[in-house]
């Protein structure tokens, strides 16, 4: 059998793009936020995770400009060697105090930094204790500690009964990491961390909560999910990305200071990866401090996602209930899903497209998501046509 077997049938994307209904991969060629511009025209973005509209502000791209200047590229080695910079020690002192934690560790990616704690944290004879519903970088980090030989176990998604199930029947003498996202990143709804916590502690397990779709969208002044609750204190570690509030690219993790140092001498993902870029890391600074001097913008963009949960509800859509920037509208088939997606696009609005086995069968959806940055014109834009088209293909009456 050849090794590229599988890659000659697999020709699934093939017929999508003959149909003329591809929705993935098309390239941006300029990019203001909540307008963008794709193919040579001006597209509405109602897909992006850029929160807060940041991608596009004159102060996040200063910062860029000004990291270039005075640092160059690149850092062109890992932070365990030559690629630390003062702009990372910054950043990690900012984000840790943001965060109400005593120590931060920057990685490469958001994704990296999935793999470099848990795979670095849980070794052989523990176990990581996972939702069935997180996001792939947990996956991949609780596979990599597998492959070390510690021991995954899953729970059904967002079912605290289930979890206490799994984690009653673990020995009590062997470490435990139960780890799930903050906001997941399909359908936009809150962990249940109040029970989450309430269950570590009675197991002794530690907690780790992905906040990449929390932060700058919930809690106080965009803090995450563990301010949205309440339970800051309870909170071991909290990860996210670079990548969406903060308009960069990047990962980081917090925690207390005995963790982060372990993982700074310790986690792979971290000591042979190149450290963040420069630029990177300034923009991430630069959103950071918009963030902090303007948590109003967090106030609107949960009013924007809000109006659009409503609108797309009131039309007859099915629309999952939730409290973040996330918004899906589900549809229940791959066909209907992209030739929804594509007289969208055509249309001027850009949305994701989720069919299975990305998500189940009967849950394929178009995932809008909202930004601080649009304003009423073009979400009553939006709205405007997710109805003519859904009366079009009697989505809606």
């Amino acid at each position: 059998m050849d090794l590229f077997e599988k890659c000659r049938n697999f020709t699934r994307a093939d017929e999508v793009k003959a149909a003329g209904l591809y929705p993935y991969f098309h390239a941006i060629e300029q990019n203001e936020g909540p307008v963008v511009k794709i193919e040579g025209r001006e597209v509405i973005m109602a897909g992006s995770n850029n929160y807060l509209g940041l991608t596009a502000h004159p102060k996040v791209i200063q910062a860029a400009h000004d990291a270039l200047r005075v640092y160059g590229t690149g850092c062109s080695g890992s932070r365990y060697l030559t690629g630390t910079l003062k702009l990372h020690e910054e950043l990690e002192e900012r984000l840790a105090a943001f965060l109400g934690k005593e120590d931060c560790l920057l990685f490469s990616t958001g994704f990296q930094t999935g793999q470099g704690v848990i795979a670095t944290l849980v070794q052989r004879g523990e176990y990581v204790i996972g939702d069935r519903d997180n996001h792939a970088c947990l996956v991949a980090g609780a596979l990599m500690a597998k492959g070390a030989f510690a021991e995954i176990e899953r729970y059904k998604h967002g079912n605290m009964q289930d979890l206490e199930r799994v984690i009653s029947r673990l020995p009590e003498n062997k470490g435990k990491l139960i780890v799930s996202d903050g906001v997941f990143s399909t359908t936009g709804e809150i962990v249940d961390l109040p029970d989450l916590v309430q269950i570590a502690k009675k197991y002794n397990a530690r907690l780790l909560i992905d906040d990449a779709h929390s932060v700058g969208v919930i809690g106080k002044g965009g803090r995450g999910t563990a301010s949205h609750f309440g339970l800051d204190d309870d909170v071991d570690m909290i990860m996210g990305t670079f990548s969406k509030t903060f308009a960069s690219l990047g990962g980081f993790v917090v925690g207390d200071r005995v963790v982060i140092n372990y993982l700074k001498h310790h986690s792979p993902a971290l000591i042979f990866s190149a450290s963040p870029t420069p630029s990177s890391v300034a923009a991430a600074l630069a959103a950071l401090d918009i963030l902090e001097q303007h948590p109003e913008l967090v106030d609107k963009l949960n009013r924007n996602a809000d109006k659009m949960r409503k609108g797309f509800a009131e039309m007859g859509f099915k629309v999952l209930p939730g409290q973040t920037g996330v918004v899906p509208v589900i549809l229940g088939s791959d066909e209907k899903t992209f030739i929804f997606w594509k007289a969208l696009f055509d249309a001027g609005v850009f949305v994701n497209a989720f069919i299975k086995p990305g998500v189940p069968e009967g849950m394929q959806m178009l995932r809008t998501s909202y930004m601080a940055a649009h304003e009423d014109e073009h979400l009553d834009r939006i709205l405007e046509v997710f109805g003519e088209i859904g009366r079009q293909l009697g989505v809606i009456e």
